[in-house]
Parts: structure tokens; sequence; C-alpha cells
């Protein structure tokens, strides 16, 4: 696939899947979704790839879905041209599951505006870091919806329940100190940090064994709602790779 609003680009060992819509601040369109589920299974595929980095081009994330594109959207159904609704994708329907489950690091970079699908598509990423200036909102109910992407399974297990709540019965947008508070992303960095700090911690997850991280990943997941003799099993089930050589 030709990609059009999205970059990808591989640098020692490390993926990075760049939204790149900068003049509408990433603005979402299902083209971007197709393309994204594309990026992530090539480089889940890709034995080159031991890490991916998810970012925004520009000065924003993804400033949630593209307003100017839904409502040309409308009009043309309303014309009668038969059109995939938006929200009918497989980004929307079906692809958190993938990317929750996938068996690499996943690091999401956050600087500037990450509203709606902005937010909720870091969720299945593993770690997510926030520049000083990244701004993080959930306006679903405000706009009659809910959230979707899985995330009405994924906020509360990430923030917990009291704040999962607060974030979404109000539609509130936070800075990224209160987000790094609630555990909505992991630490706050400074902007012209965010890439570096990224690469670096992808970098590190690229220097340890793929299979153990895949099998650590699956196996955290499968502990955090597992009885603690179940996660003990689980663990013991797993075969350790051969020791590397350090020649």
């Amino acid at each position: 696939m030709g990609y059009e609003q999205i970059l990808f680009d591989l640098e020692d060992r490390v993926a990075t899947i760049t939204l790149n819509r900068p003049e509408v601040l990433n603005a979402y369109q299902p083209r971007m979704g197709d393309e994204l589920v594309d990026a992530f299974r090539r480089a889940r595929d890709d034995r080159a790839v031991r890490a991916v980095i998810l970012t925004g081009a520009g000065r924003a994330f993804c400033a949630g879905v593209d307003l100017g594109y839904l409502k040309e959207q409308r009009a043309r159904i309303e014309k009668g041209e038969r059109l995939v609704p938006l929200g009918e994708e497989h980004f929307v329907k079906g692809f958190a599951p993938e990317l929750a489950a996938f068996p690499k690091p996943v690091i999401a970079a956050i600087r500037g505006a990450a509203i709606g699908v902005g937010v909720t598509m870091t969720l299945p990423c593993d770690i997510r870091l926030a520049a000083e200036d990244a701004v993080l909102g959930l306006p679903f109910t405000k706009l009659g919806m809910i959230p979707g992407l899985g995330s009405t399974h994924l906020l509360p297990r990430i923030v917990g329940m009291a704040a999962a709540l607060e974030l979404v019965l109000t539609s509130q947008s936070i800075g990224a100190e209160q987000a790094a508070r609630i555990r909505l992303v992991n630490r706050v960095v400074p902007g012209e940090r965010l890439l570096g700090e990224a690469r670096e911690l992808a970098s590190r997850a690229a220097d340890c064994d793929p299979a153990a991280i895949a099998a650590a990943k699956q196996a955290l997941h499968f502990g955090a709602t597992a009885s603690l003799d179940a996660a003990m099993a689980r663990e013991r089930s797993y075969t350790p790779s051969p020791p590397r050589s350090r020649a």
C-alpha cells in the first residue's frame, strides 16, 4: 500500500509511524486508519523491526476526526452515494485487539492536541510519552457519542474507573502533567526531547529478546486479570530462548 496520510520509517530496528496531515493537525480520516492498519501489520511481520513509535507530524498528535471530511461524506450519502460510513473501517471496528496483542513494544509519542480518536488510538500502545504542550481530551459525550476503539475496556484499566468516568462524563481536556498524574501517559518530557526519549526507550526494548518481549506482554495482560496461581502457571509455561552469544 502506498501511504498518503502517514509516514513509515525504519532505522536501527525501530519503525516510526507518523500521522502526516500536519496542515489539519493530523485529523483522522478512514484512509489514515487503513494506512495505520497496514503499517502496523508491516512492522509486525518484518523481523528487522524490534519496536514501534507512533507519533504525529507538526505541532499535534491527532486533533480528532476530520470534521470537513465528515461533513462532505454526509452530504454525499444524502445525495444517494453508497459510501462506507466513518467508523465502519477496520481500524475503528477491529484493530484495537490487534494492537493490544502486538508482539513488539509500541510507544506513543504525543505532542500538542490529542483529541478523541487521537487519545483512543494510543490506549492499546504499551507506553505513552507526552510533550509538555500536549492536551488530551475525550469529547465523545459532548458530541452525543461514546468512546470507541476498545477504550471503554482499556481506559479504566489504565487510569482507574474514577478517573475514566470523570474524563468521559465531562468531556474535559487535560494537560500533560494531569495526564501523567492519572497515568493516562507514563511521563511528560520537554517537547524538543519527545522523539529522542521515545527512540531511547525503543532502542532499549530492541536490545531485548523479541520472543521474551512478546511472551512478557501476553503474560502481563493475562496476569492483570487472572488469579495469582493462574498467572504463575502462565509464567512457568514460558520456554526461554537459548542464551545469546556475547561475541
